[in-house]
């Protein structure tokens, strides 16, 4: 047997061996609790990794050379090492995911330079080129064409089930929630400068652009529905958990917007007034995001005195809690009404040595307010962009966290 197709065979023998054990179906319910409201005690998750600096004894060096294979070795690998050094509750589902090959065309496409970047990491900093500069230009934005690759999604289900089938199971996966990020699309297309200034000197001219993009967004929405894209198998949202008990999962040709979360973010509205996010974001996530059976709203940008206009949108179920929200202020906000979805400040790793006296302090400025405040809550830390090279920071960072949880 060739060496790399033996070592993604063995990777996938123990991937299956964690997978069963009984320790993931009890944080799958503590998962399920936070989002049904009814939470145990709060749910703590890692994701948005710096990989290339957390390799230890080549435990994440791929063998692999075929792309498909590649790929599935890649998640496996991650996945076990992750439960080894640092699971927080991450649920291992006990299959092989095989992503359904889902193509959006869009007219109109992201032109940017790179201006830096780490060879080995995937962050990148990019600057924009603004392609609305006019009210003529709003022309170029089209309404979105989606499309499924049956074929190419076939062929990689079927490479996969070759060779791990025997051993793992291996699933389709289609679209388990539906993201609007109405406003990343706006920065990309425009930049950020330009965005800014016309919300104060071109307000009806933004108007007609969120319109169209809007538009596109629902366009999109009702297209994945006509194609059976949507998946009633849900695994992550956006690095959080997203199990439930009010979502009905549908039957296997008719899972609709109803039976999946809706994910909207406008994270450069940061820089925007209330007022403002009201009028040329919430008002809009009504007709997308609205539109599912719940929704999660907010990423990066800070939602503690925004939280009554952010529950203006239909079904909302989950507020993003960033490190720039003051979290007494977002916890008496919310209270018992939503989930608290916080999100501790990253920097916290990116040093020589983790300071865990600052930890502790940072966690428990989110944490006391919650509990004062019956949240439920759910914290992740996410967007890594390094570690500095130092595993034992996301180890320590993993052990203190989940230790506060669970004397919560």
């Amino acid at each position: 047997m060739d060496k790399a197709i033996y070592t993604v065979r063995e990777l996938a023998r123990e991937y299956l061996e964690l997978s069963n054990l009984d320790i993931n179906r009890e944080r799958l319910a503590l998962h399920r609790k936070v989002n049904d409201l009814e939470m145990e005690r709060p749910v703590v998750l890692l994701d948005e990794l710096p990989w290339n600096q957390l390799n230890v004894d080549d435990q994440l060096t791929n063998v692999c050379t075929d792309p498909v294979l590649k790929d599935v070795e890649t998640m496996l690998r991650r996945k076990i090492f992750q439960f080894k050094y640092f699971p927080g509750d991450m649920v291992l589902t006990p299959y092989v995911p095989v992503q359904k090959v889902i193509i959006r065309k869009n007219q109109l496409s992201i032109e940017e330079e790179t201006l830096a970047h780490d060879g080995e990491n995937n962050i990148i900093a990019h600057e924009y080129i603004d392609q609305l500069k006019t009210e003529e230009d709003l022309d170029k934005i089209l309404l979105p064409v989606i499309s499924y690759d049956e074929k190419t999604t076939m062929a990689r289900y079927q490479r996969v089930g070759d060779v791990l089938g025997d051993i793992l199971p291996v699933k389709l996966k289609g679209q388990d929630h539906y993201a609007v990020s109405t406003w990343d699309d706006i920065s990309m297309y425009r930049g950020v400068t330009p965005l800014l200034m016309d919300l104060i000197d071109r307000p009806e001219v933004t108007h007609k652009m969120v319109r169209k993009l809007t538009d596109g967004y629902i366009s999109a929405l009702e297209q994945y529905e006509a194609l059976g894209l949507f998946d009633n198998d849900p695994q992550s949202l956006h690095c959080t958990p997203i199990a439930n008990s009010t979502l009905k999962p549908g039957s296997e040709d008719k899972i609709t917007r109803k039976n999946v979360w809706g994910r909207g973010v406008a994270q450069i509205l940061a820089s925007a007034s209330k007022a403002m996010r009201d009028e040329f974001d919430i008002m809009y996530m009504k007709e997308t995001v609205g539109q599912c059976g719940l929704v999660y709203y907010g990423c990066c940008e800070p939602l503690d005195t925004m939280v009554d206009i952010v529950e203006k949108i239909p079904n909302i179920r989950k507020i993003g809690v960033t490190p720039w929200a003051n979290p007494q202020v977002a916890a008496e906000a919310i209270g018992s009404k939503y989930v608290f979805s916080s999100k501790p400040n990253p920097a916290s790793v990116a040093v020589d040595h983790l300071n865990e006296d600052n930890l502790r302090k940072e966690l428990t400025t989110i944490l006391a307010p919650c509990k004062a405040n019956k949240c439920n809550v759910d914290i992740t830390l996410k967007d890594i962009s390094s570690a500095n090279y130092n595993l034992d920071n996301i180890i320590r960072w993993e052990q203190i966290a989940m230790e506060m949880a669970k004397d919560f």
